[in-house]
């Protein structure tokens, strides 16, 4: 229902973009998102876009970096990640569900997920 890809590595300072082609019917949940988890961490809420309301949201550590957007016409969401630190290393996943606005930023929201796209930032 969801593919992830772009993932790679890349130096700090760089950018990349990943991709998420969903299902139609995934695609069509109020909400899609992404979320990393790096080794030994917790899963950790990156970004997402709700459909209702067409606004963005993005957790701290990567607000003013990264950016979230869907294209509807290809069910596809993206997240541009710029100035990519070390500290962005993780397995990246793209989630889609019908959230309620405070739970925009949980990941217990979400029914449908990808399987994950690894991003490695070197120093």
């Amino acid at each position: 229902q969801l593919q992830a890809c772009g993932g790679g590595l890349v130096q700090a300072g760089g950018s990349l973009r990943l991709s998420c082609a969903a299902s139609e019917r995934t695609f069509s949940r109020n909400t899609m998102a992404w979320f990393r988890q790096a080794p030994g961490k917790e899963r950790e809420f990156v970004a997402a876009h709700r459909r209702g309301n067409n606004r963005s949201y993005y957790g701290d550590s990567v607000r003013g970096r990264f950016t979230i957007s869907r294209d509807n016409a290809k069910n596809t969401v993206y997240l541009q990640m710029n100035s990519l630190q070390p500290e962005d290393t993780a397995v990246y996943s793209c989630a889609g569900g019908n959230t309620i606005l405070s739970e925009t930023r949980n990941a217990r929201g979400y029914d449908s997920w990808g399987q994950g796209t690894l991003v490695t930032v070197s120093s």
